[in-house]
């Protein structure tokens, strides 16, 4: 029997940050959820806990890996993009970088 995953997160990409032609709004991440592709398959992930996971140069209490949480706050567009919220906004170093959508707090 082959193993089987037990991973209780989904892939995401960060691609950029909310912006109008001119501004842009640090404070709101646009995040493309793996699998996700319509407005209404986003809906799932309202309110869902979301981490950009990184590797740091100095340890701090034994561990060099360092999270930013945040949550995915609603869609954007017709796509499956969502808007993030993060506790310390996102650098603009992690656009295409990979992040983990937590599958909880479950609302089914």
């Amino acid at each position: 029997m082959p193993a089987q995953g037990h991973r209780l997160y989904v892939k995401a990409k960060h691609l950029s940050f909310q912006r109008s032609k001119c501004n842009i709004r640090p404070g709101t991440s646009l995040v493309k959820v793996e699998g996700c592709d319509s407005k209404e398959a986003a809906q799932f992930y309202l309110g869902k806990r979301i981490c950009y996971v990184y590797k740091s140069a100095k340890a701090v209490r034994g561990s060099k890996i360092r999270v930013i949480w945040g949550t995915i706050a609603r869609p954007h567009g017709n796509s499956g993009v969502v808007r993030a919220r993060f506790t310390h906004n996102l650098p603009s170093k992690t656009f295409g970088a990979s992040l983990r959508v937590m599958l909880y707090p479950s609302n089914i």
